[in-house]
């Protein structure tokens, strides 16, 4: 991504007051993808570690190394996402049925068919905690 496309999150973060690091440089995150906030990783409880390695496997091609975002899809760790904001059902809901974009113009998620109840809820529960470390709640 480049900087021109990131800047406008990093103003519209500071105005919504995001509670994240918006990352304006060239950070990359783990893959070698530019991150769009900076996700610092918390010792994870044991479904936290099994939803991270689903994470891994299923969701990072767009939402990035720890739910940083990327290119193609936004950050989980982001106050969009806060479970006031986006209930647990809300993630369930977007790997069933898709999502179409409101908050980002990253376009359409669509839907992930390949998640099961069980893997979705180790999920949930692996961006509830990042999120929790990283003061989004």
């Amino acid at each position: 991504m480049k900087f021109r496309k990131v800047f406008p999150l990093a103003i519209a973060a500071v105005l919504i007051g995001g509670g994240v690091l918006v990352a304006t440089q060239n950070t990359k995150d783990g893959g070698g993808v530019k991150a769009i906030v900076t996700v610092n990783v918390p010792e994870l409880s044991a479904k936290a570690r099994i939803g991270q390695t689903k994470f891994a496997q299923n969701c990072v091609d767009c939402h990035g190394q720890n739910a940083s975002g990327s290119e193609k899809g936004p950050p989980l760790i982001h106050r969009y996402y806060e479970p006031g904001h986006h209930a647990d059902g809300a993630f369930f809901l977007a790997a069933q049925r898709g999502v179409r974009a409101h908050h980002w113009s990253f376009g359409d998620m669509p839907p992930q068919p390949q998640m099961s109840t069980v893997d979705m809820a180790a999920i949930v529960q692996y961006v509830r905690e990042l999120q929790k470390h990283n003061g989004i709640f």
